[in-house]
């Protein structure tokens, strides 16, 4: 366990910013599932700029790395090209 204050208190920031950064981790994968699970053109044309605004907020807040958020948006661009 912590031997100091500033030990304890990094823990718990640690702790609170983990959790934040994991919702929004998640948030994040689960629209990215539900535009990959979408069968409808439009409706997935109409979900790719908001997912790509929550990838391009996750790689500035160093949640992900910039160029994973890259390549997670080329590939949501590629899906839904593809789609009839």
């Amino acid at each position: 366990m912590a031997n100091h204050k500033s030990a304890e208190k990094r823990i718990r920031q640690t702790a609170k910013r983990r959790l934040h950064n994991r919702y929004y981790a998640k948030t994040t994968r689960n629209a990215m599932r539900a535009l990959r699970n979408t069968t409808d053109k439009a409706a997935a044309e109409a979900m790719l700029p908001k997912v790509s605004s929550m990838l391009d907020k996750l790689a500035k807040t160093n949640i992900i790395h910039p160029n994973k958020a890259a390549n997670l948006k080329s590939g949501l661009a590629v899906h839904i090209n593809k789609m009839q």
